[in-house]
């Protein structure tokens, strides 16, 4: 078992950047690849960023791409996702999530752990 939790959102106004944190305990000495998804009000959850076991292999929706970096690290068992640029679109509750794998994946549904979430509000 992993135990994913989230931290560092918050309400930040448009063209603020904020970090989030997730960090691992539990089972951890597996190797995981791990995942930033987002869901808003009344939308399903979507997929922002996944970075591999190794950290070297990233990708992100387009939606994101260019203003957000997905990255480990050094102990690997903490994720993090620095947002540039913010928009109001941005605005979410983010999840970290762990897949028992070495290789990212877009899919939400190969993630095998889920954190509790952490608000991000983006004022215009």
């Amino acid at each position: 078992q992993v135990q994913l939790v989230e931290s560092g959102g918050g309400l930040v106004q448009a063209g603020d950047s904020l970090r989030l944190s997730c960090e691992a305990s539990g089972r951890t000495s597996s190797p995981y690849a791990m995942g930033w998804f987002r869901q808003a009000p009344g939308k399903e959850r979507e997929f922002v960023a996944t970075i591999s076991w190794s950290g070297g292999i990233a990708y992100y929706s387009d939606s994101v791409k260019d203003r957000f970096t997905i990255s480990r690290g050094n102990a690997k068992n903490t994720v993090y996702l620095q947002m540039n640029s913010l928009k109001p679109e941005d605005t979410a509750v983010y999840y970290c999530a762990a897949d028992a794998t070495l290789w990212p994946t877009r899919d939400r549904g190969k993630y095998d752990y889920w954190g509790q979430g952490t608000q991000v509000t983006v004022s215009s």
